[in-house]
């Protein structure tokens, strides 16, 4: 007790510094530098907190982990942050990867060919080269930096920024620089690999103690002919790197490797650099096809970016024939989506869970009692799917908070709805895979399909009178991007007293 006493005091101290550091340099994310002072368990305390601030995003409040818990159970379609992997970590950076998708569902055994990946890194930094057995789809979430290209047998330098999206083929040996002074380098991957299904390994062309370079594998007698010099020399070259896969460079380092060269693959193509497909107050609605970047056409993909406004909400749509990873840029929201293969009963008892606001003793013996059940009732959903039979179209709802890092994805004709926060915009990419000739359809706004119908077939198919069909397909003025729940609301009223 005394001890926990005295530790208190010492970690408000270290927050206390570690904010105050963040204003005086503006880059308290440098964890290392940020906690040198200290040493001992107090420098472990510092790093600690350090790590836990900038994991954050700003000005976002944690969610509740037991929601998150019960929403990951419920909704085969949701990945948090906490189901990616590292492949590797360091001080300068990280590389993570979203687990398979079929491990999380048989649901998604469509896409299960397909990895996300993430790659961070600090300011001034140096990726080390390496190689993937797997074609790459990239797309900059932020920062600024150079990437090199090794491609046959020629190198290729490219600038890339925020907005950039690149198709990189297997086996290209790419390193890369982040030159911001204080900005992070996000780029998010969509890796399709080529060697197994689902499953790729990152080659390091150099190492030692850390990183591994796959060079150890091969034999004395090999590597001397190949190299025609002695295992010694080979070694003071390939096997003196300790630092890791990504860590600090100099200034005229980072200059040097900063120059562009043009080469056969093509520079990067900026999807926020295109006019915008839809835009109004509530938000803006980016994408590219192969029309635009015809390397998407290699492997069937388009990249879109909707950024909706804090309290807004983008219209009920669906995609014919893509499925959609959608990845949160930035911000918070609420993914909703109407799914006819996830079973109805886990979806009332998760209503029912959050409806009752359980302690979390009550709800964890709940859990016990009801799980064995629950989970028999999700298994008979994906085996109804597996059939192929729909049970008299039986919807569910399968809904998800969401914020930085986060995926949901969503497949191909299943009208979904993604709404930001009231405090924060959110900013959604989404990767389209069978994408070809793909056309978003929307189900709700000025650009409603269900318009077009003829007043006849209305009647039939709402048995209700076409005037009645057409007062609801008209009451929202706006496309794409409309009012969020409140402000909607607002403005119903609005309009229902003045008539």
């Amino acid at each position: 007790m005394a001890c926990a006493k005295l530790l208190l005091p010492i970690l408000l101290l270290i927050s206390f510094a570690f904010v105050a550091f963040s204003f005086r340099y503006g880059n308290p994310c440098d964890c290392e530098s940020s906690c040198r002072e200290y040493k001992g368990e107090a420098q472990v305390t510092c790093m600690r907190i350090c790590k836990q601030i900038c994991s954050e995003e700003p000005g976002i409040k944690p969610e509740n982990p037991r929601r998150g818990e019960r929403e990951e159970r419920h909704n085969p379609y949701y990945f948090g942050k906490e189901r990616y992997a590292h492949v590797a970590k360091t001080e300068g950076g990280n590389f993570r990867v979203l687990e398979n998708f079929s491990r999380r569902s048989k649901l998604l055994k469509g896409i299960e060919k397909y990895r996300v990946a993430i790659l961070e890194t600090e300011p001034r930094t140096f990726a080390m080269p390496s190689h993937l057995d797997a074609d790459e789809l990239f797309y900059v979430m932020s920062g600024e930096g150079t990437i090199s290209i090794l491609y046959q047998e020629n190198r290729e330098t490219y600038e890339i920024r925020r907005g950039d999206i690149m198709m990189i083929p297997a086996g290209s040996i790419i390193y890369q620089v982040n030159k911001h002074q204080t900005e992070r380098l996000r780029i998010a991957m969509l890796l399709c690999p080529v060697s197994m299904p689902g499953q790729f390994v990152e080659f390091m062309q150099a190492g030692g103690q850390n990183p591994e370079t796959f060079w150890n594998s091969f034999s004395d007698e090999i590597l001397e002919a190949a190299f025609n010099a002695p295992r010694e020399r080979f070694e003071r070259v390939f096997q003196r790197q300790s630092k890791g896969e990504i860590f600090r460079a100099s200034d005229e380092q980072i200059k040097a490797l900063s120059k562009s060269s043009k080469g056969k693959l093509g520079k990067p193509f900026n999807i926020l650099n295109k006019r915008p497909s839809f835009s109004n107050n509530h938000g803006q609605l980016f994408e590219v096809t192969s029309d635009d970047y015809a390397r998407l056409k290699e492997g069937d993909f388009d990249v879109s970016i909707a950024n909706i406004t804090r309290g807004s909400m983008m219209a009920p749509n669906y995609n014919p024939k893509a499925t959609k990873i959608a990845i949160v840029v930035q911000g918070c929201g609420d993914f909703e989506m109407a799914c006819p293969h996830v079973s109805r009963e886990s979806g009332e008892e998760e209503e029912r869970g959050r409806e009752w606001g359980r302690e979390e003793e009550s709800e964890r013996e709940w859990r016990r009692e009801r799980g064995r059940e629950r989970d028999h009732g999700s298994e008979r959903g994906e085996r109804r799917s597996e059939r192929g039979e729909t049970e008299g179209h039986t919807y569910s709802l399968v809904q998800s908070r969401v914020c930085r890092g986060d995926v949901f994805v969503i497949p191909a004709a299943h009208p979904v709805v993604a709404v930001a926060s009231r405090d924060n915009n959110l900013q959604i990419l989404c990767f389209g895979i069978n994408a070809e000739n793909n056309m978003k359809v929307f189900l709700a706004g000025k650009n409603n399909v269900l318009k077009q119908m003829e007043k006849e077939a209305k009647e039939l198919a709402f048995n209700t009178p076409a005037t009645e069909v057409d007062r609801l397909l008209n009451a929202q003025p706006e496309s794409v991007f409309f009012a969020g729940l409140g402000e909607a609301r607002h403005g119903h009223d609005q309009r229902h007293a003045s008539e």
